[in-house]
């Protein structure tokens, strides 16, 4: 029953309870008074202010019973509800987000229980997620921390080693140099992946969406990942089997970061004497297939569905060699995803793993 409707009734009860009472009174003594003889009627008048003392008496006693009644239901059906439901605010305002507030009751109350356990749900799995945000900001932090303060210590020991007179010959300085330069390098590659998580974070990745040829874009693309790998001495192929006039709507610098990424992650996973990374780019209707595989250690299938998951890491140990800040494949999936785009690994453990990205074909519209 609605709260308009109980407390409608409440005031009628008060209302209309006593005056069926008193006409019920009066058209009974009328009836009754009509019904005598005279003398009885005589004898009636003289009983009368008794009767009324009575009938008074059986009036008051009535409507106290009444009120009684009609309190306790108003009790019952609205103040007790309020009472509750008063009751899981303060809880909710302690912070206390575990009270249930269960109910089958219909009408506005059952509807305030219901809207107060939705609110209540909400409130509990925003709390979550931020605890869960905070623990990933801590783990953030300890990670870049570590990674920043390797390569900072091996800056710090070559550049002292140059001062000291260590590095004699112009064979060793060149060589403590090279090494400062590619720790910097590294320093340098993480404070980017920070800087686009940042905009991850806040969905504000500048992107600049153009059509671009598919051919054309890979082919300067795996040129400069060429170099890179020849220098690394690890084996590279590339393929491409989609028509030459096939072309997608992406951001270019994006893109060539999400190919980045997943090349700089291939290398650091490639456990083998000789490592090889294969890129492919299939036609499939009206997509591309871009697979890019590797010879490296693999991921366990109970990994593969959560490594682009924010701070994940396969690797717990966190060597100087295998570090990184967990974000790396976040970011990618973020970016293919902005795309339109999907992406998802396989892998067999200890042999390889390959990453799959699918774009949809632009197409024209005549």
């Amino acid at each position: 029953m609605k709260l308009k409707t109980k407390i409608l009734l409440t005031c009628i009860a008060y209302i209309v309870i006593p005056v069926i009472l008193l006409l019920g009174a009066f058209f009974g003594i009328a009836r009754y008074v009509g019904g005598l003889t005279p003398q009885m009627r005589f004898e009636f008048d003289e009983m009368t202010e008794d009767l009324l003392i009575d009938l008074l008496i059986a009036v008051v006693l009535i409507l106290l019973l009444t009120s009684l009644l009609i309190t306790r239901w108003v009790h019952s059906s609205i103040y007790k509800p309020v009472s509750k439901l008063n009751e899981a605010m303060q809880k909710i305002r302690e912070g206390d987000l575990t009270y249930v507030l269960e109910t089958n009751k219909t009408g506005e109350f059952g509807d305030l229980f219901r809207n107060y356990e939705d609110m209540r749900m909400r409130l509990k799995e925003t709390a979550e997620e931020k605890n869960r945000q905070e623990d990933k900001n801590r783990e953030l932090i300890t990670n870049i921390s570590h990674d920043l303060k390797t390569p900072i210590t091996a800056i710090k020991g070559y550049a002292e080693g140059i001062l000291d007179g260590v590095a004699a010959t112009p064979e060793k300085t060149e060589k403590y140099v090279r090494t400062i330069y590619n720790k910097a390098s590294d320093m340098d590659k993480l404070i980017n992946e920070l800087t686009v998580y940042s905009k991850v974070q806040n969905d504000r990745i500048p992107y600049k969406f153009m059509r671009i040829n598919v051919s054309d874009y890979f082919a300067d693309c795996i040129e400069e990942i060429g170099l890179e790998l020849e220098q690394k001495n690890i084996e590279f192929t590339y393929n491409n089997m989609v028509p030459a006039y096939t072309q997608i709507i992406a951001d270019p610098e994006q893109l060539k970061k999400v190919i980045n990424n997943i090349i700089s992650n291939s290398i650091k996973y490639i456990d083998k004497p000789q490592g090889r990374i294969d890129i492919q780019i299939l036609d499939d209707a009206d997509s591309i297939l871009i697979e890019i595989a590797d010879n490296g250690r693999g991921i366990a299938q109970a990994d593969l569905t959560k490594i682009f998951e924010r701070f994940y890491r396969t690797d717990a140990s966190r060597n100087s060699a295998q570090g990184g800040s967990g974000i790396g494949l976040s970011i990618v999936k973020k970016i293919v995803e902005d795309h339109g785009g999907y992406i998802w690994a396989s892998s067999k453990e200890g042999v390889s793993t390959c990453m799959h990205i699918a774009f949809r074909k632009y197409m024209e519209i005549y």
